[in-house]
């Protein structure tokens, strides 16, 4: 998550709801989450395009929702919940689109890897992308989200409602995995 220490939440909330300040403040949230969450949405998706149009939207639900955010949770674990949100739908309409069986993979991501103009890894970066892709989706989201943007397990249980156990879990068989398609791949 993007680094919280300049970040007060109860100020912001407070400007939120507030008819004077709140577009300021959303529009100060948006400069400072745009980065982390684009690169949350972005290894999930892997297309530059796609990437640019959820987080649109994950900002438009958050506006649209804005009056509803009391605070109980940080403002960022919100804001990566929709974003999360906003990014499984997109796939599981991009299974759909392509005919991906439920519990087929979504390989098809990579396709869009390799045509990324984007894209400016070397070979082991797009091994290592075919290798997440690979894996279950909440094994690849919760390795993305430890691995990339080194979330603790506290902060990955609060965004996914998840138990700090099974994230543990889930990352380590994501580790194992990612070793086993390098051994397979090499």
């Amino acid at each position: 998550m993007a680094s919280e220490s300049r970040f007060n939440d109860e100020v912001f909330v407070a400007r939120l709801h507030n008819v004077e300040t709140c577009h300021e403040a959303f529009t100060e949230i948006i400069n400072y989450f745009s980065r982390p969450l684009y690169w949350q949405i972005r290894r999930m998706v892997i297309d530059h395009d796609a990437t640019n149009d959820l987080l649109q939207n994950t900002f438009m639900k958050a506006w649209s929702n804005i009056d509803h955010f009391r605070g109980d949770a940080k403002l960022s674990t919100w804001l990566y919940k929709i974003a999360i949100n906003e990014t499984l739908t997109y796939i599981s309409r991009e299974r759909m689109r392509n005919q991906v069986p439920i519990d087929g993979d979504d390989s098809f991501l990579v396709n869009n890897l390799e045509a990324d103009s984007y894209f400016d890894g070397d070979e082991l970066q797009l091994k290592l992308q075919k290798a997440i892709n690979a894996l279950p989706e909440k094994q690849r989201l919760v390795f993305n989200m430890r691995y990339y943007n080194e979330l603790t397990y506290e902060q990955m249980s609060e965004i996914l409602d998840t138990s700090e156990g099974a994230l543990k879990a889930s990352y380590h068989h994501a580790l194992k995995k990612i070793e086993q398609f390098f051994s397979d791949n090499d």
